[in-house]
């Protein structure tokens, strides 16, 4: 079987066009929300929140970054809905919001910082 007729095939699956336009719209999704973990600050952030939440100079320690870079990768979690913030009197606590993000954040430990995974 050719390519082209592979391809025809894997479209004709699909009851109609509707389908495929909501198959693309949430590709344009998943990007979106894979893009925003693609950073490697935002990423740490999440593996710690993911073990419960934080102060913002508890991850400025555990990172080893300076306040304004933290903060502004945490603007950026919160942009995207990923995470939510408690006020304690001065201290502003973080913890991950949206569960899909926890989920993903579990799964990559798994595939790459477990212990002997090969991984970190």
């Amino acid at each position: 079987m050719t390519e082209r007729q592979t391809a025809m095939l894997d479209r004709a699956k699909f009851e109609d066009e509707s389908e495929l336009d909501e198959m693309a719209e949430n590709a344009k999704l998943a990007t979106d929300f894979l893009k925003a973990l693609a950073h490697e600050a935002r990423l740490m952030i999440l593996c710690y929140l993911a073990s419960g939440e934080k102060s913002v100079k508890e991850l400025e320690d555990l990172l080893s970054l300076r306040q304004p870079t933290v903060s502004q990768q945490l603007a950026r979690l919160r942009i995207e809905g990923f995470i939510d913030a408690r006020r304690d009197g001065k201290m502003i606590y973080y913890s991950i919001a949206d569960k899909r993000a926890k989920v993903m954040v579990e799964q990559i430990y798994e595939m790459f910082c477990k212990p002997n995974n090969g991984g970190c």
